[in-house]
């Protein structure tokens, strides 16, 4: 894959950009240390070696440009202040331009800034050249001692600065880099003239100044030269991807009880004619490869200090990656009155559990798409599993959304960021109030190495409905439901938790227009009360609890500490974190509602009868809920650790708990019958700001 690291037109970090700043001076200063009568002695030989050079190249007339000088006092000023402040100007003028103007040109500019100053500081420390104006047997005046300019030899400011750095002259290197940096812009040619008028006078002034050799001027070429080569060379350069910290905090939790992807699961309606076979997928998927660039890469796996890094993986297993099986047999047989669409979700579900449980390998992309058969006569199943290092929950359906039809144009216009200091603050205020969150009520330590994966559908309407009738959000309603649920089926589990379940929510902060590749996610962490109370006084309590947890200073801490703050970590530090946060310390289960298109949607031209959610469970977490709206219908996905909980009877009784509550409330027939193109927030123009958790909010 071809990089260009300074693709980003958004400008960099300036506190990052600072600190490379002064990281460099400090180096440069280190230099002085290597003083002592010795490296004097050795720039002192290697100045006459310069002049002797000089000498047979027939150009040693700095002592007669010194000399012509001298007399001449305003002139001399002019030439000392000359050379104590315009290339310095120049270059942080330059510098400042870019950053504010042209970010990505910045960032090239500022690359080979630094890589010219560092070859010059290893040319001080390996070959120091004493300066004309410190070898007294030669006659020359040093002009800005004499003069006490500011800012440079002749104050107390910049008098232990090192002085052995003659070659290459930094003065006229920093100059003609700036020349350089402007032709290659392709600045207009009144610019590159001043520019170069710059240039000539500080090559005239450090002559005859006395402070550097026409060689040292010269020999700022090459140097400028390696420096600009050394970064196009590297900005072009293949060379493997990082994986961002956020993506790879889940190859640094995941184990071999707890493989890490997301996904979904589709049951197909091929009762029409047709069923896709697998060259047809497997053609789809080619054809689509181009929008799927993950689908096309691996992942080179952290060693103990080096970042994982995605690769290119040439040629693709396609009999690997797209496959086909048959649905396992059902323990005990078929189960009576159960048929259809949700007899084919129950087979198609232990597919799934058989599938999750296993971890994706990283020798090959890792995502996988399998066709279960005959989970009913006439009925074919589709897994879509991608490893959470690829993706969040909405990047998955985004992804899922390039291999249906008709596709869906999803929004791309940005709303406008907050400022900085607005941004900073909300950061700041969400930092403080994580911190306060504490832990769950008491620790689990019942889990296992099992899975279990069970289904169900809820009508969306009446969910909505339901909702709006206790003023809750969706999210809120579903976390009242598998409240309730827990305390029905599993009172032991409720006890175990301490009779408070500490459940963490993600929340989408992904924009339209963003790749679909990558984790733009944050969590809040939400208590559900597991005490005898109804189920209506749970919902209020979750949503005087969710008001309160749902702010975006929240979001926005928790998003910059997984991006930000980790990006910066080495990766034991990385991996610890991820370690810490993510399992039974810190949350107790996974609860995740993701929006989905409200529209018929086919696959390989054979119409989508069912589809829900994919979630992995965290490291020793038994409970990982999935909830999707998808055309009317709201698929939950459940997958729980058989040891602790059985998500066949706690998926049943969520659906039970929903047809009470709606009976209680005692809804119209127009409510719970509302079609979905009725529902509000149901346009494709929507799914974005419904993963950002507008999606939760209670219908109007």
């Amino acid at each position: 894959m071809i990089v260009a690291s300074d693709a980003p037109h958004t400008r960099p970090n300036l506190w990052r950009e600072l600190a490379a700043g002064l990281a460099v001076f400090g180096v440069y200063l280190v230099v002085d240390f290597l003083g002592g009568p010795a490296r004097h002695a050795a720039a002192d030989r290697n100045a006459e070696y310069l002049i002797d050079i000089e000498r047979w190249l027939h150009i040693d007339n700095e002592r007669s440009l010194n000399e012509w000088l001298t007399p001449h006092e305003l002139l001399t000023t002019l030439a000392n202040y000359e050379y104590a402040v315009t290339y310095i100007a120049s270059a942080f003028l330059l510098l400042a331009w870019l950053y504010w103007r042209h970010p990505a040109d910045y960032r090239r500019a500022r690359s080979s800034f630094i890589v010219l100053n560092l070859l010059a500081i290893a040319c001080f420390v390996l070959y120091p050249v004493t300066p004309p104006r410190l070898l007294p047997e030669l006659g020359y005046v040093d002009t800005v001692l004499q003069g006490g300019t500011v800012g440079s030899w002749g104050t107390p400011l910049v008098s232990n600065a090192n002085q052995l750095a003659a070659m290459p002259s930094l003065h006229i290197a920093w100059a003609l880099w700036v020349s350089v940096v402007l032709a290659r812009l392709a600045q207009g040619l009144f610019v590159q003239s001043v520019s170069a008028v710059h240039v000539a006078v500080t090559v005239f002034v450090i002559v005859a100044t006395a402070n550097h050799y026409w060689v040292d001027a010269i020999a700022a070429i090459p140097f400028i030269w390696a420096s600009v080569a050394v970064v196009d060379w590297h900005r072009t350069r293949v060379t493997p991807a990082t994986v961002p910290a956020a993506d790879a905090f889940f190859l640094h939790v995941e184990t071999d009880n707890a493989p890490q992807h997301v996904g979904g699961m589709v049951v197909l309606d091929t009762s029409g004619p047709g069923v896709p076979s697998l060259d047809e997928v497997r053609a789809l998927i080619r054809d689509e490869l181009g929008n799927l660039p993950r689908f096309r890469q691996r992942i080179l796996a952290a060693t103990r200090w080096r970042r994982a890094r995605w690769v290119d993986a040439d040629p693709i297993d396609w009999k690997w990656h797209v496959c086909e099986r048959l649905a396992p047999v059902a323990p005990g047989g078929p189960v009576d009155g159960v048929d259809g669409v949700d007899a084919a979700a129950a087979a198609l579900g232990r597919a799934v559990a058989d599938l999750a449980a296993q971890r994706l390998p990283l020798d090959r992309p890792p995502w996988r798409m399998v066709l279960v058969r005959e989970i009913t006569p006439g009925r074919t199943g589709l897994a879509f599993l991608v490893h959470h290092s690829v993706a969040d929950g909405i990047g998955t359906v985004v992804q899922a959304l390039q291999l249906l039809r008709p596709r869906i144009a999803l929004p791309d216009a940005d709303p406008p960021p907050p400022s900085r200091v607005r941004k900073a603050a909300a950061i700041g205020a969400g930092l403080a109030q994580l911190a306060t969150d504490g832990s769950p009520a008491k620790r689990l330590t019942q889990a296992s190495g099992g899975r279990e994966f069970a289904t169900t559908r809820l009508a969306m309407p009446t969910v909505r409905a339901v909702a709006h009738a206790h003023h809750a959000r969706v999210t809120d309603l579903v976390l009242g439901l598998v409240g309730t649920a827990i305390v029905r089926i599993h009172p032991e589990f409720a006890a175990a938790a301490g009779g408070r379940l500490r459940v963490s929510v993600p929340i989408m902060l992904r924009e339209p227009g963003s790749a679909a590749e990558g984790n733009v996610t944050a969590a809040v962490l939400i208590d559900i009360p597991l005490g005898e109370m109804s189920t209506a006084a749970r919902i209020a309590e979750i949503r005087t609890r969710s008001d309160r947890l749902r702010t975006p200073t929240r979001a926005l801490a928790s998003r910059f500490v997984m991006s930000t703050v980790l990006g910066v970590c080495p990766v034991p530090a990385q991996r610890w974190f991820a370690r810490t946060v993510y399992g039974p310390a810190i949350f107790q289960s996974i609860v995740s509602n993701m929006p989905g298109p409200d529209t018929d949607l086919s696959f390989c031209d054979v119409p989508l009868e069912y589809v829900v959610p994919i979630l992995p469970l965290a490291p020793g977490v038994p409970l990982a809920l999935g909830a999707l709206s998808w055309h009317g219908q709201l698929g939950l996905g459940l997958a729980g650790d058989p040891a602790v909980l059985r998500a066949r009877p706690l998926l049943d009784e969520i659906a039970h708990v929903l047809d009470e509550l709606a009976t209680d409330a005692a809804l119209a027939p127009q409510e719970t019958s509302q079609s979905s193109s009725e529902v509000p927030h149901s346009s494709a123009s929507s799914i974005w700001a419904r993963a950002r958790g507008e999606s939760s909010a209670p219908p109007k």
